[in-house]
């Protein structure tokens, strides 16, 4: 038998690393959170499989050097699971150097693998972002 309340707290845990591994710049950890044919959609990319969403989040390598500090806040998930697939949507706020940076929700479709949840689709949409922002223009409102 599934325990609802496991389940639920291993897709919190999954949601917190793959914001901690994203802060801390380690992409290759942070696409591990998806499955084989897991995609990302965020504003101006999407890609499908850890490799590829590796690829995608490092931009080319290339990172802005004034960005020294990074901290995703995860609010509010909202958590419903479904025997071997799951959804969940929580809302997020990014600090970095500047401060407040840019904020937005996350609408997740989960999927039990033999290693745990994993992602089987991330939609990232930014409903705010600073004008001094670090990251590059993302709003998709």
């Amino acid at each position: 038998m599934v325990d609802l309340a496991t389940d639920r707290d291993a897709i919190r845990d999954l949601l917190a690393r793959y914001t901690y591994n994203g802060d801390r710049g380690r992409v290759a950890e942070l696409a591990a959170c998806f499955a084989d044919d897991g995609t990302i959609e965020f504003p101006g990319n999407s890609a499908t499989g850890p490799a590829a969403i590796a690829a995608a989040l490092s931009g080319g390598g290339v990172r802005n050097p004034a960005l020294t500090f990074v901290r995703h806040h995860i609010t509010n998930p909202l958590i419903e699971v479904h025997g071997d697939t799951a959804t969940a949507r929580s809302y997020f706020a990014v600090h970095t150097d500047i401060g407040p940076d840019h904020s937005g929700t996350y609408s997740d479709t989960l999927l039990r693998t033999p290693d745990g949840w994993r992602f089987a689709h991330r939609l990232v949409r930014i409903d705010w972002q600073s004008p001094q922002s670090l990251f590059r223009p993302m709003v998709t409102r």
